[in-house]
């Protein structure tokens, strides 16, 4: 991916370059904080900004078809994880909208962890191993979803973590909110 300046100001984005105004996109450059403070977003990226939470609608559809996942879990999954802004970085790493961390994306072949469509697939396919890890309990696939499987399966439930406990409070708020009004 390339990032291309075309003189006037304007910053433009590609996979082959088109002169000398274009440098090599590398997602970790000129990092500014959101004005929530909760993720950060590329300066300059106006190609990529974050799109209507009904413009995934489908998508999330077909792919909670395909993995047996509620779409109004999806929904609120991404809502909490990232707000709907597919080029957003959390703190700690995590990438996209339903905020992969590097390793993960990784393991779940996930090429482009920005790519809505790739972030998606990887995140519900990720959120449906846990909840066949853990029996189906949502709120115990929600905790290992932000604090790790890892920590779930040895505290025996939801880590005394309060971002994890605050976590899975928002998610479930915002699942129960998309079911209620019907996305």
């Amino acid at each position: 991916m390339f990032v291309c300046d075309d003189g006037r100001g304007r910053t433009h984005f590609t996979n082959t370059p088109t002169g000398q105004n274009c440098k090599p996109f590398t997602p970790r450059q000129k990092y500014i904080e959101s004005p929530r403070n909760t993720f950060r977003v590329y300066r300059g990226d106006t190609a990529f900004s974050s799109a209507a939470p009904s413009s995934y609608d489908r998508y999330i559809k077909q792919v909670g078809r395909m993995y047996n996942i509620d779409p109004h879990l999806i929904k609120a999954v991404i809502r909490t994880e990232s707000g709907f802004n597919h080029r957003a970085i959390s703190r700690k790493g995590a990438q996209g909208l339903m905020q992969l961390m590097p390793g993960t994306a990784e393991d779940l072949r996930v090429d482009n962890p920005f790519n809505p469509g790739e972030n998606i697939d990887g995140g519900v396919r990720y959120l449906r191993s846990l909840l066949d890890t853990f029996d189906g309990n949502l709120i115990l696939s929600l905790a290992a979803y932000n604090a790790g499987p890892g920590l779930v399966k040895r505290t025996g439930g939801v880590p005394r973590i309060p971002e994890t406990i605050d976590y899975v409070r928002k998610v479930l708020f915002n699942y129960r909110m998309y079911k209620a009004t019907g996305g």
